[in-house]
């Protein structure tokens, strides 16, 4: 079976972090999001997938290679400019010759995608979006449908009091491939306000599939945190990578190589990512460490992501909602409040912003 896997994007809302690094490729529990959607593919039996990739396209390339997990194949299409949701799938039609899933590489999902292609083959359907339901419609691309699941309208973020639905789109769909007859070639198309409106308006058979499995479109640094929560508390079934140490006061993940000083204190849900260095007396709560970070004596993270091969100072303070990005050196003594965003302009320099 085929499948593609929407790689192209910026990642704009989990700036800085995604400044040198995709979307697809930011750690998720010491592993890369998009690792996780291959192996979901795998598992489910769709062996030929394809990526579209525009914003740092090497670095996903590169690490995936053309054959990821053993018996997959993975093709990439690049996209020298974006050409949204519906045009990047197009582009791809020569590859997608029969029924197909397109999921996103960013989304955190443990759905159950033999369910979703049985249930859109019982339904004779062209296409079908799994949708979850939310309690927040004011989040999401909300899809309206009849009592049979047919697909009769749709809202975008609506407000509680205005919403017709609960029901979530979450960018996983299955097509049949006369679907590209709805897609215009050779320039940017959207399926959620172009191609979906349309398949509507003429009735076309277009359902949505209710799913109960776990997916979190990990969009924003608030839904980042939410996401590694999950699944340290065990809500989602994906792997993680490296060792689960459970305490009083902390779940925490260690990745390989990571070393932990004598006398620190964890606190609450604490990742931390290969080759970092945790010096005696630091205090972490609620943070995310990605690959090499080193935090020296005394120091204290409250609620904070930082990138690769950070450093950060003894006695330096960092407050809720933090996020460093890769490279970043914390002077010690440094006190950094809350929600603000750290890059480096240059070597000793730092642009700290709210």
């Amino acid at each position: 079976m085929k499948a593609m896997i929407m790689a192209a994007g910026v990642g704009s809302r989990l700036m800085p972090l995604t400044i040198g690094v995709p979307k697809p490729m930011v750690p998720m529990a010491n592993r890369p999001l998009m690792e996780n959607i291959i192996q979901l593919l795998d598992e489910h039996g769709f062996s030929q997938v394809i990526a579209n990739l525009h914003y740092h396209a090497d670095c996903i390339e590169n690490y995936f290679g053309n054959s990821p997990r053993p018996g997959m194949t993975l093709l990439y299409s690049r996209e020298e400019e974006l050409m949204g949701t519906a045009g990047g799938v197009k582009k791809c039609q020569w590859f997608l010759d029969d029924t197909f899933v397109v999921i996103s590489g960013d989304a955190l999902t443990d759905i159950d995608l033999t369910s979703l292609m049985q249930e859109h083959r019982r339904q004779g359907a062209l296409a079908t979006i799994a949708v979850k339901t939310v309690d927040e419609v004011e989040r999401y691309g909300i899809v309206v449908t009849d009592s049979n699941g047919r697909i009769s309208s749709f809202q975008e973020k609506p407000r509680p009091e205005e919403a017709l639905s609960n029901l979530a789109n979450t960018g996983i769909y299955i097509f049949e491939p006369e679907i590209f007859d709805y897609i215009p070639p050779e320039q940017f198309y959207d399926f959620g306000k172009q191609v979906f409106p349309h398949l509507v308006k003429i009735k076309a058979p277009f359902f949505a599939a209710a799913i109960d499995d776990y997916w979190c479109d990990v969009g924003s640094l608030d839904t980042y945190r939410q996401a590694h929560n999950d699944i340290l508390q065990g809500k989602v079934r994906v792997p993680v990578a490296g060792t689960v140490k459970r305490t009083a006061q902390a779940n925490i993940l260690i990745g390989a190589g990571a070393v932990i000083d004598e006398d620190v204190q964890m606190y609450g849900n604490v990742i931390i990512g290969p080759g970092c260095h945790i010096s005696r007396g630091a205090v972490l709560e609620e943070c995310i460490l990605w690959e090499r970070v080193q935090v020296s004596e005394k120091a204290q993270l409250h609620g904070c992501v930082l990138g690769d091969n950070c450093q950060v100072g003894s006695h330096s303070v960092l407050e809720g909602g933090t996020v460093v990005a890769g490279g970043c050196l914390i002077g010690s003594g440094m006190h950094i409040g809350e929600g603000h965003k750290v890059t480096q302009v240059k070597p000793g320099q730092l642009e700290i912003e709210k």
